[in-house]
């Protein structure tokens, strides 16, 4: 049986059909019948339950902003990579634009006016917030989630964002960054098969 709905995305104008897949018959069975809304939601994909999954967070850095040119079909790709202290190193593929602002906050280098990313940070720093950290928390077949943390009133407060966007403002913000473990477990290569030693 398949629950359809409707979502309209209104920046691009377009219409999506979204289902929900059927119940699979293999799930484990709940322990308490008598409440709903008490089962784990399972993960089809990854085929464990969210719980399941290491989400410590461990520190990453930024090793750099690459570019990636087919030599067949010319076509061009950003990528940063970025590595935690136990030589494990993710590729997380970007935009040019948030590639450009990630070089530049790597280097140092300002616009003339605040760019988007140094613009974010300055209101959070004007409506008396701070970017606390950045977390790279998951991680959906080949697209990457993360979350800004922001300080607003001795509370901590997560903002969805992409990894790019979150990457650019950390740095701006000389926020630390993180990424769970059960991502790095998942999406990460040793360094040296990518850095070529």
């Amino acid at each position: 049986m398949y629950c359809a709905l409707w979502l309209a995305a209104t920046a691009l104008g377009d219409v999506y059909f979204v289902s929900e897949p059927e119940e699979s018959q293999d799930k484990p069975e709940r322990d308490d019948e008598s409440d709903p809304f008490s089962e784990t939601p399972f993960d089809e994909l990854s085929g464990r339950y969210p719980d399941e999954r290491n989400l410590e967070e461990r520190e990453v850095r930024v090793a750099g902003v690459y570019v990636h040119a087919d030599a067949a079909t010319g076509v061009r790709g950003d990528f940063v990579l970025v590595r935690d202290n136990r030589g494990r190193c993710v590729l997380i593929w970007v935009g040019q634009f948030e590639a450009s602002a990630i070089s530049m906050a790597l280097q140092g280098l300002t616009g003339d006016r605040p760019l988007t990313h140094e613009l974010l940070k300055n209101l959070a720093e004007r409506l008396g917030g701070a970017i606390e950290r950045v977390v790279i928390d998951d991680l959906w077949g080949e697209t990457f989630y993360a979350k800004i943390w922001l300080r607003v009133n001795g509370k901590s407060l997560p903002v969805d964002s992409r990894p790019s966007d979150a990457i650019a403002l950390a740095l701006r913000a000389e926020a630390p960054l993180y990424m769970t473990e059960a991502v790095l477990e998942e999406a990460s290569r040793p360094c040296e098969d990518l850095e070529g030693g």
